[in-house]
């Protein structure tokens, strides 16, 4: 039985909400509420953005409610802020890897219990110990913590005859933002890898993006333009804009060829990117390999294959030409051996 499973997350972070006691409540078997702290720098938001010092310990709290006739079980993640490919921030886990840029990941400052059980018509404290480091630090340390309920698979996975489910999951998400100072850190961005690769089956050209430091780039914007190397005309372009990196993050941004076939060769990548504080340019040159061009092409699906049908269109009509050619110069032949046993 083939299963696709949708996940929704609920993003309740960075952005000036309350929480809203059971939201989507027709989907959520329980509610989620912040207890903020004193130390909370704005306190007008509903996730966790705050201000402690080295070495220093505390206790946060969220609390758990649950409003069914049965027990909900919860599996809290903890995980250090990540940008997707979208240039969307990421506060739940993901598959990328930490950045080598990331001082300290969430999940080893910050511990809490691996299961979580809320009781039927009741509530549960859920205790995040926060241990910040030794050493004092400029800048942000973001991250989340995402609250899934783990018996959601049994709950909500509908099956068909037709041997398909779709099993939904939803979960919360609640940001989490440390700092230990008030100093403004200068943004900075950088160009690492540029590669020929795939998005959805379809061929692009990956450009790595880092942001180094421990701040967020926002109103973050992107021109990128591919050109043969030692060219002018553009080849391939993309250009985004609204999108926003996470402190000590990275990601690939997608130059897409538009259905076009990779050729091998040497290119140039030109690119200028732009954030609300700072701008940067970079010109890198990477090389399209002959296996990396077989290996793309060929999995590409909006790539046009071969067209079979004028192909065989083609040759049906040369077919016919031959047949008749051969029809015209055998009555022509008959007719001249003809005319010679005549005379």
């Amino acid at each position: 039985m083939k299963k696709n499973t949708l996940l929704t997350i609920i993003g309740l972070l960075m952005v000036s909400l309350w929480l809203t006691p059971f939201a989507s409540a027709s989907e959520f078997n329980f509610g989620v509420y912040t207890v903020i702290p004193d130390n909370q720098i704005d306190k007008q938001k509903s996730y966790f953005n705050l201000k402690m010092e080295p070495n220093q310990k505390q206790t946060l709290t969220i609390q758990l409610k649950n409003n069914t006739e049965e027990d909900v079980v919860i599996e809290p993640i903890i995980h250090s802020a990540t940008t997707n490919i979208n240039g969307v921030v990421e506060y739940g886990p993901t598959s990328v890897e930490r950045d080598s840029s990331l001082p300290y990941e969430l999940g080893d400052l910050i511990e809490t219990e691996k299961v979580v059980t809320i009781p039927a018509k009741g509530s549960k404290d859920l205790q995040l110990h926060v241990t910040m480091p030794e050493e004092e630090f400029d800048g942000i340390l973001a991250g989340g913590i995402t609250l899934e309920e783990k018996e959601a698979a049994s709950k909500n996975t509908k099956e068909s005859s037709k041997g398909l489910s779709i099993e939904n999951k939803y979960a919360y998400v609640v940001g989490i933002t440390l700092q230990e100072t008030v100093e403004v850190v200068k943004q900075d961005l950088q160009l690492h890898d540029v590669k020929a690769g795939q998005v959805n089956a379809r061929n692009v050209i990956n450009a790595t993006l880092q942001n180094p430091t421990a701040t967020y780039l926002n109103r973050f914007e992107v021109d990128a333009e591919v050109t043969k190397k030692g060219k002018k005309e553009v080849l391939y372009e993309a250009k985004k804009q609204d999108m926003q990196m996470a402190p000590n993050s990275n990601f690939k941004y997608p130059i897409s060829l538009d259905g076009e076939k990779f050729k091998s060769g040497t290119y140039t990548l030109h690119v200028k990117a732009k954030s609300s504080k700072e701008s940067w340019e970079f010109e890198k040159d990477f090389t399209i390999k002959a296996e990396e061009v077989q290996q793309f092409n060929a999995t590409d699906v909006s790539i046009e294959g071969p067209n079979y049908l004028a192909y065989l269109v083609g040759l049906l009509i040369l077919l016919v030409a031959g047949l008749l050619f051969y029809i015209v110069y055998s009555k022509k032949k008959q007719k001249k051996q003809q005319e010679e046993m005549n005379n």
